[in-house]
């Protein structure tokens, strides 16, 4: 074992000492304040003592946290910040007992006991900025708590800058807090160009064009439960749909300066970018992110066969048993539907878009009754297994892109009470139609996909020349 990582190692019980002069010194200075009043003053012989345990508790914490800023793991001067206040606390401890022992005037004692409280919630805070980002406290009042949108709404997605309007907000609001300019895991930085192709330890992070090489996408897709999975497992997850944008970014080439237009999409792809257009109309139908019970914790067993199927199975939220389902790397088999059902409980959120399912198969589906996302987009499913979602009465969004379905079949799933958005992209529903669906769902937002995308220089037209009138 080297000195640097036993020094490592004893950083890493900052964490853990800190606590104890933040208590005591507070006690202290508590004791102090409550002197004022003559009921009080019997614990004015105790103060000393405490001042002395908080100091040197001080003093052991801010040793430890000298050792874990020199892991190269936090930079920047919120760390200076926080490194002089602590030293302020141990100082001004150290001098409060000292004081204390000459017997100096209350009015100083009573002064130096608030300074001490305000330097120690400064201390506190930046310290707590370091562990979970500068605006960890104003985002509650912001309503940037768990289940943010990582995106916000795009409102011509094909005219969209890739990086500042869609992968910059997602790295932003879910990998900043650990790799950005005031805290780098593994000294590694997501917050600008240059440090997401310098990498971290472990090499680059973007390897353009390719999504297999490149650590940033490799580690999204490792099993929650593996240490190496980003984010980590008590940190909100990405959605299916944000972890395909950032593999199409990447296998595009990862560029930072294009438009979403100028690269290479496939039908796919394209439901997939809509997704993030229709934004805003998610907003205004805003969807419940789990239900408001929780539930036991899934099988294992059932867990590793569907792993070994291919299939992405993580939690929707940190520290919830709710789970969602993607069979990006998997096919529907019926054997892996059937395992689906014992995860009815947990399973509310399902992908299986751009698979070989078809009607067959959504017997299984329909038996998952606590679903409240379900995306069928490019199946091989009709109004036949449509038909099959009616029981489902948690069901709030459905994406049928491109699929086979009918505004006879769709409007089949009227009565259920939750749902919410409907996208029929590319299906089989006709134009003639849409007032008739529209009429038979009043509340729920139906996607047509009809946005109007320019025609740019480099797209391929076809001219023809004008009729010639007839003789």
């Amino acid at each position: 074992m080297t000195f640097l990582s036993i020094t490592e190692f004893a950083g890493r019980f900052h964490p853990i000492l800190v606590h104890l002069p933040i208590g005591i010194l507070l006690l202290a200075c508590f004791f102090q304040l409550l002197t004022l009043s003559k009921q009080f003053r019997h614990l004015k012989s105790s103060i000393p003592l405490i001042c002395l345990l908080g100091a040197l508790s001080a003093v052991f914490s801010a040793i430890s946290g000298y050792l874990l800023s020199g892991s190269g793991d936090y930079e920047g001067a919120m760390v200076d910040v926080h490194q002089w206040l602590g030293i302020g606390v141990c100082v001004l401890s150290m001098l409060m007992y000292l004081l204390y022992r000459r017997h100096v005037r209350e009015q100083l004692m009573n002064v130096l006991a608030v300074v001490l409280i305000l330097l120690i919630t400064l201390t506190g805070h930046y310290g707590g900025s370091l562990t979970h980002g500068s605006d960890y406290i104003s985002s509650a009042l912001k309503g940037n708590g768990v289940g943010k949108v990582a995106i916000p709404p795009v409102p011509d997605v094909q005219q969209a800058q890739v990086y500042a309007q869609m992968v910059q907000p997602l790295l932003q609001n879910r990998c900043y807090s650990c790799h950005g300019s005031e805290k780098q895991k593994g000294k590694l930085r997501l917050d600008t160009r240059d440090f997401i192709l310098k990498g971290g330890e472990e090499g680059p992070a973007l390897i353009a064009g390719s999504v297999e090489e490149s650590a940033l996408i490799k580690r999204l897709l490792l099993p929650i439960s593996n240490e190496d999975h980003m984010p980590p497992k008590e940190k909100p997850q990405l959605t299916p749909e944000e972890i395909a944008l950032l593999q199409w970014w990447v296998s595009n080439g990862g560029h930072f300066d294009k438009k979403v237009v100028e690269l290479k999409q496939t039908d796919p792809e394209k439901a997939m970018l809509l997704s993030f257009q229709a934004g805003t109309a998610r907003q205004k139908h805003k969807l419940k992110d789990i239900p408001a019970g929780e539930v036991k914790r899934a099988d294992a067993e059932v867990l590793k066969k569907l792993k070994e199927a291919g299939v992405i199975v993580v939690p929707v939220l940190s520290n919830s048993n709710y789970l969602s389902a993607s069979f990006v790397t998997a096919t529907p088999a019926a054997q892996v539907l059937k395992l689906l059902e014992s995860l009815k409980n947990q399973l509310i959120w399902l992908n299986l878009s751009n698979t070989s399912l078809d009607d067959a198969g959504m017997g299984s589906i329909a038996r998952l009754d606590q679903l409240i996302r379900l995306n069928l987009s490019h199946t091989g499913i009709t109004d036949q297994g449509l038909s099959k979602l009616t029981g489902n009465k948690h069901l709030q969004y459905l994406n049928l892109v491109g699929t086979k379905v009918t505004a006879k079949g769709v409007s089949g799933l009227k009565d259920l009470p939750e749902l919410n958005s409907i996208y029929l992209y590319q299906s089989a529903v006709k134009r003639g139609e849409w007032a008739f669906l529209k009429k038979t769902f009043v509340k729920v937002n139906l996607d047509s996909g009809g946005y109007n995308v320019p025609t740019l220089p480099t797209d391929t037209t076809i001219v023809k020349p004008p009729e010639q009138p007839k003789p």
